[in-house]
């Protein structure tokens, strides 16, 4: 929990300052525009990516198989689009990373060490029901 209070307020402040800092050098109109192109460009990515995966994933069920990778693409998708909605350059890059199929697998080779280590310690359990 401190770890998500201390991103949860470094970030916002660390944001601020890089486009104040930005600000200075290009102007505040520039600026402004930057951070808009930036979420207008990182929405087309979002839509063109969010689109294929959920082709991919109709492909897949209609094969009968369970698509559990595309799953993992399509949450690393949806966590970029949300990053991108945040006005900021390093949510940006950082939704942008996860919108970019060649990245956003470092990203799930993450996501599943993640979480087989949770489900490992017993913080994450799975329930089947037969």
């Amino acid at each position: 929990m401190l770890k998500f209070i201390l991103v949860a307020t470094l970030v916002p402040l660390a944001e601020l300052w890089i486009l104040i800092e930005i600000g200075k050098v290009i102007g505040s109109v520039p600026t402004i525009l930057l951070v808009l192109g930036t979420a207008l460009l990182g929405a087309l990515l979002l839509r063109s990516q969010g689109f294929y995966i959920l082709r991919e994933i109709r492909r897949e069920l209609a094969q009968g198989l369970l698509p559990g990778e595309k799953l993992f693409d399509g949450l690393c998708v949806l966590i970029g689009g949300l990053l991108l909605v945040v006005p900021g350059l390093i949510t940006d890059l950082g939704g942008f990373l996860l919108l970019i199929p060649y990245t956003r697998d470092l990203f799930k080779t993450l996501l599943r060490r993640y979480l087989r280590r949770a489900v490992d310690r017993g913080d994450f359990l799975i329930h089947r029901r037969w």
